[in-house]
């Protein structure tokens, strides 16, 4: 049976850089690091993980709490976690909460079962009570949905000035009456995205109308009934703004359900920019926003936290771009 010497022998290195490799992975070279695995795999070492976990009093687990992973963008977001994770030698135990704050509070308490070493929470919800002073809080990052003057270090976009960049490109196109889709009403995404419509109409002096939003919950459901109701408006709306793709994609079938083109008789915008918006039929007019570097972050974030490292910034701020496709045109004259 191979033994740890064994290992050191075959990657050129110490007894004690392999020990480091296997305990804290993010301390070591990348080259070092990769040697050091294939010398393992050479040598099919199998390290006693149990030992490991003791001596350094970590698991290398890390939960990340997601609430829909259906979700497209969602699943970008795991997807740029999971590199990260990977690349620092840590382990992703994915969970689909389904919004549930019973499922939540279950999983993030596996960091005080020693289960795992840190919690990445997608969701405006803090799994841990209030109760729990700040110092006995485990290592927790809260990214995407934020939780306003929330506990934890957080990553987000500017949703505000999101939503008001893409409203403002639909009255430059001429739109006056522009209907919202919104997304779930727990969600301070959809309160985000609002207030910047209301902000776009305002700065144009355009008069806001309630008429003019439909409350959905992200869904292509939510997206076809809320493009239901809008067509069905005496006086409807010449441009849709849908709060993520998948309803916009949910809408562009009802809107063509009902004999109506996208963007003669009606200019459609999404926000996220999915893989799919590009695909459409006309592609997607959306607001792109860096899915995958919400989990690179994040994961990078919470490592920081675990090895108690200080962190520069509290709340991250991602960039975004709105990506001009054929779904939304200038408005015809009538």
């Amino acid at each position: 049976m191979s033994n740890i010497r064994e290992v050191a022998r075959l990657a050129g290195v110490s007894v004690a850089t392999v020990s480091r490799t296997l305990r804290s992975p993010e301390r070591v070279l990348p080259e070092t690091r990769e040697r050091v695995n294939a010398a393992v795999e050479q040598a099919s070492y199998r390290p006693n993980l149990m030992a490991v976990q003791f001596r350094s009093r970590k698991t290398g687990n890390l939960v990340i709490l997601v609430p829909a992973i259906a979700n497209t963008f969602f699943a970008r977001v795991i997807s740029g976690a999971q590199k990260a994770a990977q690349a620092a030698g840590y382990r992703l135990l994915l969970c689909d909460t389904q919004g549930r704050e019973d499922i939540e509070r279950q999983f993030a308490e596996l960091v005080y079962a020693h289960q795992a070493d840190g919690v990445i929470q997608l969701r405006a919800y803090d799994p841990f009570d209030a109760a729990v002073p700040d110092a006995d809080l485990p290592p927790i990052v809260n990214a995407c949905e934020v939780i306003n003057g929330g506990r934890h270090p957080t990553i987000s976009l500017d949703n505000v000035a999101a939503a008001k960049a893409m409203t403002e490109h639909l009255i430059a196109l001429g739109h006056r009456r522009i209907g919202l889709i919104k997304g779930s009403a727990s969600s301070p995404l959809t309160r985000d995205r609002l207030s910047g419509y209301k902000a776009a109409l305002e700065q144009a002096g355009l008069r806001f109308d309630n008429d003019l939003v439909c409350h959905g919950d992200f869904t292509l459901n939510a997206g076809f009934i809320g493009a239901s109701k809008m067509l069905a408006m005496t006086d409807r709306p010449t441009a849709l703004f849908c709060e993520n793709d998948e309803m916009a994609i949910g809408a562009l079938k009802c809107i063509r359900e009902r004999g109506l083109r996208v963007p003669e008789d009606i200019s459609l915008a999404g926000f996220d920019d999915i893989p799919m918006a590009d695909y459409c039929d006309p592609p997607l007019t959306t607001i792109s926003q860096p899915a995958e570097a919400f989990g690179e972050k994040a994961v990078e974030m919470l490592i920081m936290l675990i090895d108690k490292k200080p962190i520069p910034e509290r709340h991250v701020v991602l960039p975004f771009e709105l990506t001009r496709r054929k779904s939304a045109a200038r408005r015809a004259l009538e």
